[in-house]
C-alpha cells in the first residue's frame, strides 16, 4: 500500500520526549567547532593589549625589560628597536585577523544550530499538540497554543543565538583575564575584584525581579492573543449581534494592562545596566588611583599600568554583557 504525504505518520524524532540534550545532540559537530572558535576569540582578547605594552616599555623607553615575553620576541626578531616595533604592529594585525575569523565562525555556527534546533522543536511541539485529547483543547485557549508554537520558539532561538555560547565566551574571557591580571599584579587584581560581590548581588537581585515581571508579561501576551483569535474565529457572530465596539473596548482594556505590565518589567531591565556601569566605574577609579601612585614611585611601568587597565575594562565588560543577557535568558527559560 502506498503511503501518501497526508496520511504518513509523524517521524519518531518529532514525537518522542524532548530535552535540551536531545535537541542539541544532532549538532555536536557544529557546537564543537563553535567551542574552538570561542577559545580562539578568548585568546585574541587576552593578547590584544600586549603589543601596546611592548611598544611602551621596550621601544619608547631607553631601558630594556627582561620579561619572558620580551626574551621570546628577541629570539624571533632580535633586539633592534625598529624590528621589535614592526613585530608589534604585525602582532596587532594578526590578533585582529584571529579575532575576526573566530568571531565569524562562532556567529555562523551559533545561528546555524539555533535555526535547526528551532526547526526540530517547532515540529515536535506541533506534532505533540496534534496528539492531545479534545478535552485538553477544550480547556486551553487556542491563542496560548499558537503562542507556544510561534513566540516560544522564537524566544528559545534567541537564547541559543545570543545567550548560550555568549555566556561561554564571557566566562572564558573572565577566567583568562583574572588569571593574567593575577600574574601581572595580584594586589591590583584584588582591588579590582573587591567590587565583584556587589556586582553579583546586584545582578542576582534584579534577575529575580525581572523573572517575575517577565512571567506576568508572557501571561498577558497570551491573553491578548487568545482574545484576538476568539474574535476573528467567530467574526460572523460578532457582526450578527453588533458586538464590534464591545470587542474593541475589550481588547483595548487588555492592551492597556499589557502596556502597564511591560513598562514595569522594562523599568527593571533598564535600571540594571546603568547600576552595573556605576559599580564598574568605582572599581576602575580605585585601580587607576593606586596604579598611578605606583608608576610615580617607579614600582610599576607605564606599559604595565596601561595593560592592566585595559584588562580591567575587558574583565568588567563580560560582566556587563552577562547582565544584559538576563533578559534573553529569562525569555528562553520562561518559554521553554
Amino acid at each position: 500500500m502506498k503511503t501518501t504525504f497526508e496520511n504518513a505518520p509523524a517521524p519518531e524524532r518529532y514525537t518522542r520526549r524532548l530535552s535540551i540534550r536531545s535537541l542539541l545532540q544532532p549538532h555536536w559537530g557544529a557546537l564543537t567547532l563553535g567551542f574552538i572558535a570561542i577559545a580562539g576569540e578568548s585568546v585574541a582578547n587576552l593578547l590584544q593589549p600586549w603589543p601596546l605594552k611592548v611598544v611602551l616599555d621596550d621601544v619608547l623607553r631607553s631601558r630594556e625589560t627582561h620579561g619572558w615575553a620580551m626574551r621570546l620576541i628577541h629570539r624571533m626578531v632580535g633586539t633592534d628597536k625598529m624590528a621589535v616595533l614592526e613585530f608589534a604592529c604585525a602582532a596587532v594585525l594578526a590578533i585582529s585577523v584571529l579575532d575576526a575569523i573566530c568571531t565569524y565562525g562562532e556567529k555562523y555556527l551559533t545561528t546555524s544550530v539555533s535555526q535547526w534546533v528551532s526547526y526540530d522543536l517547532r515540529l515536535s511541539i506541533y506534532a505533540h499538540v496534534q496528539k492531545l485529547s479534545l478535552a485538553f483543547h477544550d480547556q486551553k485557549r487556542t491563542g496560548d497554543l499558537i503562542s507556544r508554537v510561534t513566540d516560544d520558539i522564537e524566544a528559545i532561538q534567541s537564547f541559543i543565538m545570543n545567550g548560550l555560547l555568549g555566556v561561554l565566551i564571557n566566562a572564558m574571557t573572565l577566567v583568562g583575564m583574572i588569571g593574567v591580571m593575577f600574574y601581572l599584579n595580584w594586589k591590583f587584581t584584588l582591588i579590582a575584584l573587591s567590587v565583584v560581590p556587589i556586582l553579583f548581588a546586584l545582578v542576582y537581585s534584579y534577575t529575580r525581579r525581572i523573572k517575575k515581571a517577565s512571567r506576568e508579561v508572557r501571561k498577558k501576551e497570551g491573553e491578548i492573543t487568545s482574545v484576538v483569535e476568539e474574535v476573528l474565529s467567530s467574526i460572523r457572530v460578532v457582526k450578527a449581534f453588533a458586538r464590534e465596539d464591545y470587542e474593541v473596548h475589550r481588547l483595548e482594556k487588555e492592551s492597556l494592562e499589557a502596556v502597564e505590565i511591560s513598562l514595569r518589567a522594562r523599568s527593571l531591565k533598564a535600571k540594571l545596566t546603568p547600576l552595573v556601569g556605576i559599580v564598574v566605574a568605582v572599581g576602575t577609579g580605585l585601580v587607576l588611583w593606586f596604579g598611578a601612585k605606583l608608576v610615580l614611585a617607579g614600582a610599576l611601568s607605564a606599559g604595565g599600568l596601561v595593560v592592566f587597565i585595559l584588562y580591567l575594562g575587558k574583565m568588567y565588560k563580560p560582566m556587563q554583557e552577562i547582565s544584559k543577557m538576563t533578559d534573553t535568558y529569562e525569555r528562553g527559560v520562561l518559554h521553554a
